[in-house]
């Protein structure tokens, strides 16, 4: 996911990107400590892409205010 495809996106939009990722992120801590996580540069991925879109929304906030 790149920056520029999210400053494309609303503030609410990229809050409910941000609950997913973090759903996402649960899951993938969840199957590692189950020892059934396979691909663990996925749980890094996901960190930095939660860290990218709240960026973003940042970004939007100030720019807004």
């Amino acid at each position: 996911m790149k920056a520029n495809e999210l400053r494309d996106l609303g503030v609410e939009e990229l809050k409910a990107k941000v609950k997913e990722l973090r759903e996402e992120n649960f899951k993938l801590r969840f199957q590692q400590g189950t020892r059934q996580l396979e691909n663990t540069a996925g749980l890094q991925k996901v960190r930095r892409d939660i860290a990218r879109v709240l960026t973003v929304i940042t970004e939007k906030e100030r720019k807004g205010a």
